[in-house]
């Protein structure tokens, strides 16, 4: 098993422990990472462009001018999509799905990925226990002690309290996770992650 280092509210070394290397060990693969990314992505979008055709736009009831006689050619509306002014042929819908299944196995298998190549390049950090008071400035100084101060840090917490949140939100770097939730983009969009033993816990409990 992989074995990590454990830091003190100091931000201090203070001993080891060892990883689960279902969880912690698995060899990353790209190609996996990236199909549950953009599959996260895509899920999240929505169709906000929205055209209106020839049946929705306002006006048109009646035929511009008569069917023979005039010269011109034969129109039935002001509002078909050769006008000036008329309904869009093939534009964007707001009923468009951009929706694309995960499958589960998969989705955790890409979260074993990227926790692993988080260890393997000593980016997961370990604390013995975290207590912030709802103080900004501790929780402040416990992260500028650490490695990696001033990245971008993903905190995982077994359970979120008011305190903790009020503790790291003022803090542009520092976005905090229930350990139970985390997934493939966020870990992807922030350098280290934070954890505390319990958190370790979570995450193997989830995904081991």
């Amino acid at each position: 098993m992989a074995r990590i280092s454990v830091y003190n509210k100091e931000g201090k070394e203070a001993g080891t422990m060892e990883l689960n290397d279902v969880v912690f060990g698995v060899t990353p693969k790209d190609r996996v990472i990236h199909q549950v990314y953009v599959a996260l992505q895509a899920n999240m979008r929505e169709p906000w462009a929205h055209t209106k055709d020839r049946g929705e736009v306002r006006g048109g009831g009646k035929k511009p001018w008569k069917q023979k006689g005039t010269g011109r050619a034969r129109h039935g509306s002001i509002r078909s999509p050769i006008w000036r002014g008329g309904g869009i042929t093939f534009g964007p819908r707001n009923v468009r799905n951009f929706f694309q299944k995960i499958n589960r196995k998969m989705n955790q298998t890409a979260v074993r990925m990227c926790l692993s190549g988080k260890v393997r390049e000593e980016k997961l950090l370990v604390l013995e226990s975290l207590e912030s008071g709802g103080k900004t400035k501790l929780f402040a100084d416990l992260r500028g002690a650490l490695p990696g101060a001033g990245k971008s840090t993903l905190l995982l917490v077994a359970e979120g309290t008011d305190a903790l949140n009020r503790a790291t939100r003022n803090i542009p770097t520092v976005h905090m996770q229930r350990a139970i939730d985390v997934n493939v983009a966020d870990l992807l969009e922030h350098q280290y992650v934070l954890t505390t033993k319990d958190g370790i816990a979570a995450l193997e409990s989830r995904l081991a």
